[in-house]
């Protein structure tokens, strides 16, 4: 005689199509939202501010370059002569005589501090800007940690300093591009995981007998 089931005790409802084996992973994966990959109009925006910041880091390069190797005297005939045009079409041009009087007080500690300032977070630029564009998923926290540094110099410099509209506009521009870093971060992250995830499962599936 065949002893009835309890209903408690169905084999079948555990492993039924329809149900989950493993409710705390399901209430794990869902706990972690992660964000929505970038439109492409803002992956688009997201990249050409990388190329933008790698240009800057160039440029930044370079000038370190020219402060290492030139005198003072040198770099205060240099800036007279670039800026000579502008100021014949524009007496009050801002930058030309903002470039002016910088330069005007250059001694060779002042370029030598210049100088290493300049090379240092150019080669950091250049080289961060370059892995993130090969995605290259560690180096956007590191992006992202040299973007915040430089804003908050420039809102020491813009606050406390000197204010400029130009240096403003540069601040807004970084502190964009450091969602967009973030956003674009944390999409990739996700996507990462769950490209990993079924391959766990599936190989921990394989082990069972």
């Amino acid at each position: 005689m065949t002893e009835p089931q309890r209903p408690g005790n169905d084999p079948r409802a555990a492993t039924s199509p329809g149900t989950d084996a493993h409710p705390a992973s399901r209430s794990a994966a869902t706990a972690d939202t992660p964000a929505k990959p970038l439109s492409p109009a803002l992956d688009k925006t997201f990249k050409i501010g990388l190329v933008l910041k790698g240009l800057d880091g160039i440029l930044e390069v370079i000038g370190g370059i020219l402060l290492l190797f030139l005198s003072p005297a040198a770099i205060q005939h240099l800036v007279r002569v670039l800026t000579a045009h502008e100021l014949s079409e524009d007496p009050h041009d801002l930058i030309a005589r903002y470039l002016l009087h910088t330069t005007a007080h250059l001694h060779h500690g002042t370029t030598l501090f210049g100088a290493i300032y300049l090379l240092s977070h150019g080669i950091a630029k250049i080289v961060l800007v370059a892995l993130v564009l090969r995605d290259k998923l560690w180096a956007y926290p590191w992006l992202i940690g040299l973007l915040l540094a430089f804003i908050a110099y420039q809102l020491y410099q813009i606050t406390a300093v000197h204010f400029s509209v130009g240096l403003t506009l540069l601040t807004v521009f970084d502190a964009f591009l450091v969602w967009l870093t973030w956003r674009e971060y944390r999409a990739k992250r996700a996507h990462q995981r769950g490209a990993r995830s079924p391959v766990a499962v599936s190989s921990a599936g394989s082990r069972r007998p």
